[in-house]
This record gives C-alpha cells, sequence and structure tokens, in this order.
C-alpha cells in the first residue's frame, strides 16, 4: 500500500514538474493559444473563400448539366476539380507559398487562407452541386410555369432548397477544414499544431505538447459536432 501512495506521489510530482517546464514556464502556454488563434482565423476565413468558390463552380457545372451552355466554363472548373481533388493540400500549400508567391513578400496567414479555400472550395463545389441536382426537376418546371428564367428559378427556388440540403455537409467540411490546417508548419506558419511543436523542440518532451494539441483539435471538432448536431434536428423538424 505504502508502496503505490510512493509511486502515485512520484508520478503526481513527476507530472507537475513537466506541465510546469511545457506551460508555465516562460509563458510557453502562448504558444498553444496564439496558435489556436491563428488556426481559427485560417480555418474560418478559409471556408469563405471556399464557399464562394464552390457555390460558383456549383452554379456553373449544375448550369451546364441542365442548359448544355458554359462549356468553355465547366471545362475549366472540371480541370480545377481534377487537379485540385487529385493533388495533396500541403503540395498544394507549397506550390501556392513558394512558387505562385515566392517572389512576394506576403502574408502567411493570407497564404493558407488562399491555399486551404482553394482547396475547400473543390469540395465544397461537389457538395453545393449535389444539393443543386437533388431538388426535384417539377421545381424548375414550376419557377418556369410562373414566368421566371433561368437565373431567376435558380436564385429564388432552387438555391434556397439546395443549400437547405447541404448545410450539414457543409458544417462537415469546416471541420475536415479545420483539422487540415495543421500542415500550417510546413510554410512556418505558427498555428496550433506548429506552436505545440516548438515546445516540444525547447522542453525535449513531446507527451504533453502534443496531447494538449490534439485535446484542442478535440474539444473544438467536438463542439462544433454538436453545433452540427442541432443544425440536423432543427431542419428536420422545419421539414
Amino acid at each position: 500500500m505504502n508502496a503505490a501512495l510512493n509511486y502515485l506521489r512520484s508520478s503526481w510530482a513527476d507530472f507537475s514538474e513537466s506541465f510546469y517546464i511545457n506551460f508555465i514556464k516562460d509563458d510557453r502556454w502562448h504558444y498553444l493559444s496564439d496558435g489556436f488563434l491563428v488556426t481559427i482565423e485560417v480555418a474560418f476565413c478559409a471556408v469563405l473563400v471556399g464557399v464562394l468558390v464552390g457555390f460558383t463552380v456549383a452554379v456553373i457545372r449544375s448550369t451546364h448539366d441542365k442548359t448544355g451552355k458554359l462549356r468553355l466554363l465547366d471545362f475549366l472548373c472540371r480541370v480545377y476539380l481534377t487537379v485540385i481533388r487529385g493533388t495533396p493540400v500541403v503540395v498544394q500549400l507549397l506550390i501556392i507559398y513558394f512558387v505562385i508567391f515566392g517572389s512576394v513578400n506576403i502574408s502567411k496567414v493570407l497564404v493558407a487562407i488562399v491555399a486551404f479555400g482553394v482547396n475547400s472550395g473543390a469540395y465544397v463545389a461537389e457538395i453545393i452541386r449535389g444539393g443543386i441536382m437533388s431538388v426535384d426537376k417539377g421545381q424548375f418546371e414550376a419557377g418556369r410555369s410562373l414566368g421566371l428564367g433561368y437565373g431567376q428559378t435558380m436564385i429564388y427556388i432552387i438555391l434556397p432548397q439546395a443549400f437547405k440540403n447541404v448545410l450539414p455537409a457543409l458544417g462537415n467540411e469546416f471541420i475536415v477544414l479545420l483539422k487540415e490546417t495543421s500542415v500550417s508548419g510546413y510554410i512556418a506558419l505558427q498555428d496550433l499544431t506548429k506552436g505545440g511543436d516548438i515546445i516540444r523542440s525547447q522542453t525535449y518532451t513531446a507527451f504533453l505538447p502534443l496531447i494538449a494539441v490534439a485535446g484542442i483539435y478535440l474539444a473544438v471538432v467536438m463542439l462544433f459536432s454538436w453545433l452540427l448536431g442541432k443544425l440536423e434536428r432543427r431542419l428536420k423538424n422545419n421539414e
């Protein structure tokens, strides 16, 4: 019994010392808090870019599918989707930073927003296009019977229904994007993951910094998953 108590005291003392060294000493916890703010900023802004790009691509592709028009734009959108979805996001991030903006003094946060936004846009485009195509064809016919043109039918009848159908999927895309930003350290952007790695490099202990990073990501994802669940239930009730 005494041996077990001594072991627990020793383990607690070791944990307390490790916690102090990794987070309290020299205010190292700032690496995590500052990195977390950068991660949220990049993820939120990238989602906005992704929704804008994805919405544009989805409208072009769905218009071509339904009317046969916009062939050139549809071809360019298909090339964009193929390239973005066929290459790793970290490679895209490196190309945008070292090749496209290699000779320009630009904020790493902005580069990350552009890279993740463009990447997310490809997936958002297919989500929104799927929502548009899922709307019954009779809705188009109803719009035409009311004297609305194709554009008006799309704006006032189709898109509101499509967005309602794809909102949960867009929420999941934000969760995925939030975790994808963990590769921002490849361009020396001090996000949450990079902050944990800096602590690890200073203290030469990996367990607590990395567990803390994983715990923060998990907590945020669980929060958004809970909010997403509430949104899905509300949409279901509204039906």
